[in-house]
């Protein structure tokens, strides 16, 4: 128990203490457990039910902490005991606890037994409609069933659940049921995924319940994506139905829609599946970099920036070479990027080549104060030069234009490098301006 819940003298925390010191080994988390329980009902008796619910759940949560699910289960039955004597009128706050406890410790203490598990459902979804959102319960189920191999079990409690209804429709459940239906589709779109694979094996007995379940799939998935959210199961779900049957413009106005509408929440993964749309089916290169533009924008660092630099890189256009420099740069920010191979590549092969000098300056100013001792340190230079020498050549091409004189951490002690960057020094000596001014590693 925390500190302030009650008072220091009172008898019951010095009782508790007492046991908790006196017995060790095994009987220590029984005591432990029953003097906390006992601490629960005193509790309720005497400073009123919701301290004793907010005592009790604390308890679950180091018993579920230290993987004692007995115990854990023994206080969330005292916990639904509490609830019944103090019926409040809170929502679904209590029944969200009891079902997401309920679920962890079952989960554990019976090792996906799904008879104990379909038992403790069934009965949260008597609980009481007012005071949970029957919808979590439902979908949860179904995940359960789905992991544990039982598909046909899983759609039949998805379809059971479309017939839930409690007073008047609203705004609210209608959302909820399209919810359980677009799970269902997703169900449809498994079934149909199966058939496809037997077809493509030139087996045309399956065509025909291949196209119902196509069409059941299809118009479950199609009715929860007009909802704005985050919905990149049920897009790409539908979106493959549609090209496989040739729908193309129909594929492209979904997934702009899912990209571009503002009222859909900022999601890299619809600019992702844009871009990869229309690069499959061979799309203008003015498309393929306006999608991955928004994606730069909001994701600086995702794995598509190499193409977007690369694609940059072979206009014409001084803007998009420009762009294509800072994309790169932007992309060695982070570190998931420091010892990737093509990313240094790229960069390299472009500040060789760069006659727009002034373009790296703008790029190089705002990190030479942490770059050299992110990228070019001693200790990187000598791991890298181990681990990778691809990497080192790159990386040491890059710091000895942007360093100058002061990129000793790359060269030191490695003759070969000495000689790469020899090599380049041409490239160097056009750069003077940048090294004049470098920050020593």
């Amino acid at each position: 128990c925390k500190k302030g819940k009650w008072p220091l003298s009172s008898p019951v925390l010095r009782r508790e203490k007492f046991f908790i010191f006196v017995f060790s080994g095994s009987c220590l988390a029984f005591v432990y457990g029953m003097v906390c329980l006992y601490v629960c009902m005193q509790i309720f008796s005497t400073v009123g039910s919701q301290k004793s619910k907010e005592v009790c759940l604390s308890y679950i949560q180091d018993a579920m902490l230290r993987k004692q699910w007995k115990r854990a289960a023994e206080f969330l039955t005292f916990y639904i005991e509490s609830l019944e004597k103090d019926f409040s009128t809170e929502y679904m706050g209590p029944s969200e606890v009891i079902w997401r406890i309920g679920a962890e410790i079952l989960c554990h203490r019976f090792h996906n037994n799904m008879k104990e598990f379909s038992s403790f459902i069934e009965q949260m979804k008597t609980l009481g409609v007012k005071r949970y959102l029957k919808v979590s319960v439902c979908l949860e189920h179904a995940f359960h069933l789905l992991c544990n191999g039982q598909i046909d079990e899983a759609y039949q409690n998805l379809s059971l659940a479309e017939s839930w209804r409690f007073g008047e429709q609203t705004a609210i459940q209608d959302k909820e049921m399209k919810l359980i239906q677009a799970y269902r589709g997703l169900l449809d779109y498994y079934s149909w995924s199966k058939q496809k694979n037997i077809l493509l094996e030139h087996d045309l007995s399956v065509e025909q319940e291949m196209h119902g379940c196509f069409r059941k799939a299809a118009m479950n998935l199609k009715e929860i994506i007009k909802i704005p959210g985050v919905w990149d199961l049920f897009v790409k779900c539908y979106v493959d139905l549609l090209e496989f049957y040739g729908d193309y413009s129909e594929a492209r106005e979904v997934l702009n829609e899912y990209a571009y509408n503002s009222k859909f929440p900022a999601n890299p993964n619809a600019h992702v599946y844009l871009y990869q749309f229309l690069k499959r089916h061979g799309e203008s290169k003015k498309s393929l970099l306006s999608a991955l533009k928004i994606l730069h924008d909001i994701v600086p660092s995702h794995e598509l920036m190499i193409d977007f630099h690369i694609m940059l890189q072979k206009s014409k256009k001084r803007k998009k070479r420009r762009l294509g420099l800072e994309v790169i740069f932007a992309v060695l920010d982070y570190a998931g990027w420091k010892e990737n191979v093509k990313a240094w590549s790229c960069l390299a092969r472009q500040v060789k080549q760069i006659k727009h000098l002034d373009w790296i300056k703008q790029e190089w100013d705002p990190r030479r104060d942490w770059w050299p001792a992110f990228h070019f340190s001693r200790y990187s230079a000598k791991r890298n030069w181990q681990e990778n020498e691809s990497l080192s050549y790159e990386k040491a091409l890059v710091a000895g234009i942007l360093l100058g004189k002061g990129c000793k951490a790359q060269v030191k002690r490695f003759r070969i490098l000495k000689k790469f960057l020899n090599k380049h020094n041409p490239v160097y000596l056009r750069l003077s301006g940048l090294s004049d001014s470098s920050v020593q590693p």
